[in-house]
Parts: C-alpha cells; sequence; structure tokens
C-alpha cells in the first residue's frame, strides 16, 4: 500500500496523478498542441498534492511513464521524477508508455493496438490481449494497408492512441475500430504503479533513462 505521485509527459499531454493504494486521488493535466510540460510539470504536482493535503515527505514512491514518445516530454518528465527521487530519497518506478494506452480500454475480446504518432507514416505501437497482457514487442513501424493485417484477420482490433487517425484513413478492415485522440494519462498510472511498488519493481535511479525507440532526428 502506497501513496505515489504519477507523471506522464511521453506526449502533449501533461499530467499529474496522485494515487493511493492503486486509486487515484487527484489529478491534473493539460493537453495543450504545444507542449507545457516545462511550465506546467510542477506547478500540476504542488496543486495535487495540495488539494490532498499532503507534503512530498508523504509520498512513499514516484512513477513514470518510461516511452516510447516525445523525446522532449519524456526528458522533462524523468528529469523532474529522478531528482524528486534522489532529493527525497524515494524508489522510482517506470510504466511504459504505451501501456497506459491500452489500460483505457475494456475489450471484451479480440486485440488492442496501442499507437502513437511518431511523424509522417510512422507509429511506435504494441499489441495487447483482452486482458492487457502485451502479445508484441514494441515496435517503431510505418503504417501501410497491409498493417496489423495478421491481427485484423482474426478478431476485432481495437487502435488507440493519436497516432491512430493516420491509419484509420488507409485502414478499411471491418474488424478495425479506431479511438483517434486518445493520450497516455496519470489516470491509468495509478493501478500498475501500485502492483509494481508491491514487487519492488522499480528502477535505478543513477541510471535510468527515458525508452526513446529509436534515435532523436532534429528537424
Amino acid at each position: 500500500m502506497a501513496l505515489i505521485l504519477c507523471l506522464e509527459t511521453a506526449t502533449t499531454n501533461c499530467s499529474v496523478g496522485l494515487a493511493k493504494d492503486g486509486k487515484l486521488l487527484f489529478l491534473k493535466e493539460d493537453n495543450s498542441k504545444n507542449y507545457s510540460h516545462a511550465e506546467k510539470l510542477h506547478v500540476f504536482i504542488n496543486e495535487v498534492l495540495q488539494e490532498a493535503g499532503v507534503t512530498t515527505k508523504d509520498l512513499d514512491a514516484i512513477a513514470i511513464s518510461k516511452g516510447p514518445g516525445s523525446y522532449t516530454g519524456l526528458r522533462i518528465g524523468v528529469s523532474s521524477a529522478k531528482g524528486l527521487c534522489y532529493s527525497l530519497d524515494l524508489p522510482l518506478i517506470s510504466v511504459p508508455t504505451l501501456d497506459l494506452l491500452a489500460a483505457k480500454l475494456k475489450a471484451e475480446n479480440g486485440i488492442i493496438i496501442s499507437m502513437l504518432d511518431a511523424r509522417r507514416m510512422e507509429v511506435y505501437s504494441a499489441v495487447y490481449n483482452s486482458n492487457l497482457e502485451q502479445v508484441r514487442d514494441t515496435q517503431a513501424e510505418i503504417l501501410d494497408e497491409s498493417a496489423f493485417v495478421e491481427y485484423l484477420e482474426k478478431s476485432k482490433v481495437h487502435f488507440i492512441g493519436n497516432g491512430v487517425a493516420k491509419f484509420e484513413e488507409i485502414c478499411k478492415h471491418p474488424n478495425a475500430v479506431f479511438h483517434t485522440q486518445q493520450y497516455p494519462s496519470a489516470k491509468e498510472m495509478a493501478e500498475i504503479a501500485e502492483l509494481k511498488h508491491q514487487k519492488s519493481d522499480t528502477e535505478d535511479v543513477a541510471y535510468f533513462e527515458p525508452y526513446y525507440l529509436k534515435d532523436f532526428i532534429a528537424g
């Protein structure tokens, strides 16, 4: 049982949650078109703590969305999380960003594919069964009409994330269900972070780095 501060900064959604025993208590987030993380992340942290009537000294752990996602967003979130862990001597818990997207869906059957925009026709994606168990490795891949056909031919496939809109334009398979403009949030991090905390599934604060999946290309 733990009081965990949850930070999600992998996309344009700057999201901060406070969870106790796996239940979300407070949530502050802003999904502006432009990244607001540098200006709002620490403001949101202070606000959720104040609303809960607690201080950083009451926290048991910090949870961070590890990626893949925006290089800048991930850097800001991970740096903030590591700084808090260092100063407060708290464990750091990392949660795969695509897991958070999949957790938004409660599909009774079929497959869930989390999909984050990676510019042009490329996405970061991961595949899950209806129990939210990952059944294919996370990949960076270029979309075309035949993408994910091996899953679409077998069952309903729920596509979720901010990379879905461009796939919807080219995928006409009747088994495809599109959940567009969905973003990872600290809201879904609460239960996952609590389970990791119970198992002491934490990161080495000194060496932990975001999961970028592919090298940064400026331009």
